[in-house]
């Protein structure tokens, strides 16, 4: 019965993260980077309730510990059901049962803005899942950090990645999105080297939060980044596609994590993110003035044109 509610979680979260593609659809092309980041708020929220529900739920009924949880997850699931009853049909929405799509799946791939959005994305996912998923293992078991300090960093990670959603859409406004993506994956590689340069608690503390920033700007960039390369009627396969390879990565990252620091431990690891973020960045850079972002930018002009 656990399992098959864990099952039933994971879809529920499957669908979550279709919110972000639902709010950048309901507004203006300008408007989407943040619409994006302020969707991934929400997860602040959850941080600070979260535990507390668990804290104090745990022993709301006593034939079964977490119980009370349960039940309390389950409420706050209808609410959320019943607030997406009063939602209408954003105005794209509507437009695109009129569109039909002339591309086959393969050109809509293809594209190499598409390519780099997706390995924005996968890099962006599975690095932090790689990284967040050992931590706990290296610093508790190997280490022999308390409980306590390894909950800490992790809650200082947790900030890290959702606390930039506050300005995150509003810098790829000014910036554009390549910077941004440029800049997550150049958070990530810093978290490498702060990670490689010593174990202590301060090392895992700031390799962490630099963890959390940049898995937040490769995020929500890519994701912006991808709702470039599809139209309307295009966009549930481009988004499916996208989602498989970065939350199929993602898992397999953390499957993997335990693995890599039973065999191999913490420095080992801490090298596996640097050639990916390299390649990332040199697609980055080849794609900076891609003829369909020139022409996005050019439809938007609160943005900066990517030759700026």
């Amino acid at each position: 019965m656990f399992l098959l509610a864990a099952g039933l979680f994971g879809i529920n979260m499957a669908f979550t993260q279709q919110y972000r593609y639902a709010a950048a659809e309901s507004v203006r092309a300008v408007h989407v980077p943040r619409a994006i980041s302020f969707v991934l708020l929400g997860a602040i929220g959850g941080a600070i309730v979260g535990p507390e529900l668990a804290k104090h739920g745990q022993d709301w009924f006593g034939g079964a510990q977490y119980s009370g949880v349960m039940i309390a997850l389950a409420l706050l699931y209808a609410v959320q059901a019943a607030l997406f009853l009063l939602l209408r049909p954003a105005l794209t929405e509507r437009e695109a049962h009129t569109l039909r799509s002339e591309r086959p799946l393969g050109d809509i791939i293809k594209q190499p803005i598409f390519l780099v959005a997706v390995l924005g994305g996968i890099a962006g996912y599975g690095l932090m899942t790689l990284v967040m998923t050992a931590t706990p293992l290296s610093m508790h078991v190997n280490n022999g950090f308390s409980v306590e300090a390894t909950a800490n960093v992790i809650r200082v990670h947790v900030l890290g990645m959702y606390v930039p959603s506050l300005f995150a859409g509003f810098v790829i406004e000014r910036l554009g999105v390549v910077r941004m993506m440029l800049a997550g994956a150049i958070a990530l590689l810093a978290t490498s080297l702060v990670g490689l340069a010593g174990q202590s608690l301060l090392h895992y503390w700031w390799a962490l939060l630099l963890l959390g920033v940049g898995w937040n700007f490769l995020f929500v960039g890519a994701t912006t980044m991808l709702t470039y390369t599809y139209s309307m009627a295009e966009r549930f396969r481009a988004q499916a596609v996208n989602e498989f390879l970065v939350f199929g990565t993602s898992a397999s990252a953390s499957l993997l994590a335990g693995t890599v620091i039973y065999f191999y431990g913490w420095n080992r690891l801490m090298w596996i993110p640097i050639p990916v973020l390299l390649l990332l960045c040199i697609a980055l850079l080849g794609i900076r003035k891609d003829a369909q972002l020139v022409r996005h930018y050019r439809a938007t002009p609160a943005q900066v044109t990517p030759n700026e």
